[in-house]
């Protein structure tokens, strides 16, 4: 049931792309922790130890590129996709 809520269906990225700030919203919480894997940095420290830590700054630069995609989203090539059109059939 959780992975219903958490997935991302073509009606939430049709919204996102016409800019539906709830619909983005949703969009940003779906890629949250991956944003967050990405932004994860290893460093050694002096004595050898390794500290993991999630760059902030980092991980905000992540999520402000994701929002100026958005908007980019190809929708006619997921139009074809979710009707079920083939490109043979185009």
């Amino acid at each position: 049931m959780d992975d219903q809520q958490n997935t991302l269906t073509y009606e939430i990225i049709k919204a996102a792309v016409a800019g539906e700030k709830w619909a983005t919203e949703k969009i940003m919480a779906y890629y949250d922790d991956y944003m967050t894997e990405l932004a994860t940095v290893k460093e050694r420290q002096p004595d050898g130890s390794v500290r993991t830590y999630v760059d902030k700054d980092l991980k905000q630069e992540i999520a402000l590129k994701l929002l100026e995609e958005i908007p980019n989203f190809p929708m006619e090539e997921a139009e074809g996709i979710a009707g079920g059109e083939t490109e043979t059939e185009k």
